[in-house]
């Protein structure tokens, strides 16, 4: 029976070297072997001698014969060397197998250095993670400490503005009581004016008569006095100076003062209207508006009724006198005006607008109803007089409003309830002075 015997020399049967041999020898004994050398480990495989074979085949042909027929030697001998052919076909598939197998945990050894490159990347990366994330904790730190900060100063500001509105407030009241009690110290300065005119004048009279009681001049200049009707009248009598004068209502003795212009456009303008410094509150009732109040020297309201009655008599014309802060001066010319009766609620009627201040005309056309703040007849739910301050013919508050509040230089513009002509200086622009005056047409 034939045998293979092994030998290995401290191998496993995972072979980590990568270069083999193989060559055949003869041992102490005599008998062949054959030796592969792979890396440390060594692999000898010994076969039995062609005596030993002779000798056990001819035992084996001597049984052979008793039971069957005699085998040939030769054959035999072919069969060995078969054999031998098949052990070394053998031996070459088995270095084949481990060359295989060499490749193989080479590419083993090779992914595994690569997997701990790759492990050691990630170690390297999570550190860098690690680090990042204590910079990031540090900085929200930094940032919410911040956020403390500022949200303290947000509220120490706006406490401090809390306190600065209050002072405000304060100060804003205080200041709305001295422009009180200066309205109420310039209407008493006023009235004390015309206390001291109408003095001056009944003395100037009382002189006269004491001078020449008798005097037929005397009584003549009287009745001439008492039938001047308007400022037209006064300059056709030959007063041709301008100043405050005496005029009578129609159909009546009752009497009023007027300013006339006895200069502007060749004279004769009753004014009805005029303001030049803030003297004289023009946020009065409609009873006021109608009666007239102020100081026809200074500022005044000449009076709804006696226009009214006035303008119903003959035809007028009106001219509006404008002056702003910058020095310039402007007009608008109407060349037919009159209002109607209390009744009708003293309605302006305008036609034939000419003049510097706008080529529309600045009081809404048609003709709107005089509103006071204690009579509102204008077209707006707002009540514009209280809105607007002052008495004027407001539409829905209108482009215009002569009798608004008055502000003084440097604080007269964005003022919406200011003294307002928009056609000429714009809607939120108030007026240095105005003056509103009536002329019989063709005079």
């Amino acid at each position: 029976m034939w045998q293979i015997v092994f030998f290995s020399l401290g191998c496993d049967l995972v072979l980590a070297a990568a270069y083999s041999n193989f060559r055949k020898g003869v041992d102490s004994t005599g008998r062949k072997q054959y030796q592969v050398q792979h890396g440390p480990c060594s692999y000898t495989f010994l076969l039995p001698e062609t005596d030993s074979c002779r000798s056990s085949s001819s035992t084996y042909v001597s049984n052979a014969v008793q039971r069957d027929a005699p085998l040939d030697y030769d054959d035999s001998v072919q069969r060995l060397q078969v054999l031998e052919s098949v052990m070394e076909n053998n031996t070459q598939w088995l270095m084949k197998v481990l060359n295989q197998t060499t490749r193989l945990e080479l590419q083993l050894l090779e992914h595994s250095l690569s997997t701990n490159k790759l492990e050691k990347q990630i170690l390297d990366q999570t550190s860098e993670i690690n680090k990042l994330q204590d910079k990031n904790s540090v900085l929200e730190k930094k940032v919410l400490d911040m956020e403390d900060k500022h949200t303290v100063q947000l509220r120490s500001m706006k406490e401090e503005k809390d306190q600065l509105q209050v002072l405000v407030s304060r100060q804003n009241s205080i200041i709305e009581e001295l422009e009180r009690q200066l309205v109420t110290a310039t209407v008493n300065n006023s009235a004390l004016q015309k206390q001291q005119h109408d003095l001056m004048e009944t003395v100037h009279s009382l002189l006269s008569m004491i001078a020449a009681p008798n005097s037929k001049d005397s009584l003549v200049a009287k009745e001439e006095q008492i039938i001047f009707r308007d400022c037209a009248e006064v300059f056709k009598s030959g007063q041709t100076t301008s100043g405050v004068y005496t005029l009578t209502f129609p159909n009546s003795t009752e009497e009023i003062k007027a300013y006339c212009d006895m200069e502007t456009s060749g004279g004769g303008w009753t004014v009805i209207q005029h303001r030049q410094d803030g003297s004289v509150d023009f946020q009065r009732t409609w009873k006021e508006y109608k009666v007239g109040f102020g100081d026809p020297a200074g500022e005044y309201w000449l009076g709804n009724e006696f226009v009214s009655q006035l303008t119903n008599q003959q035809r007028y014309s009106l001219r509006i006198h404008l002056k702003d802060w910058e020095g310039s001066e402007a007009h608008s010319l109407y060349e037919h005006f009159f209002l109607s009766s209390e009744e009708l609620k003293y309605r302006i009627h305008l036609k034939g607008l000419s003049g510097t201040a706008g080529k529309i005309s600045s009081i809404s056309q048609p003709g709107n109803d005089f509103s006071t703040k204690d009579a509102d007849n204008d077209k707006c739910i707002c009540k514009c007089s209280q809105m607007l301050t002052g008495g004027w013919w407001f539409d829905a508050c209108g482009p215009s409003n002569l009798n608004g509040m008055y502000y003084p230089q440097r604080q007269n513009t964005n003022k919406f309830n200011g003294i307002k002509w928009y056609y000429w200086k714009g809607s939120g622009y108030s007026l240095k002075a105005t003056t509103l005056m009536i002329r019989p047409v063709g005079f």
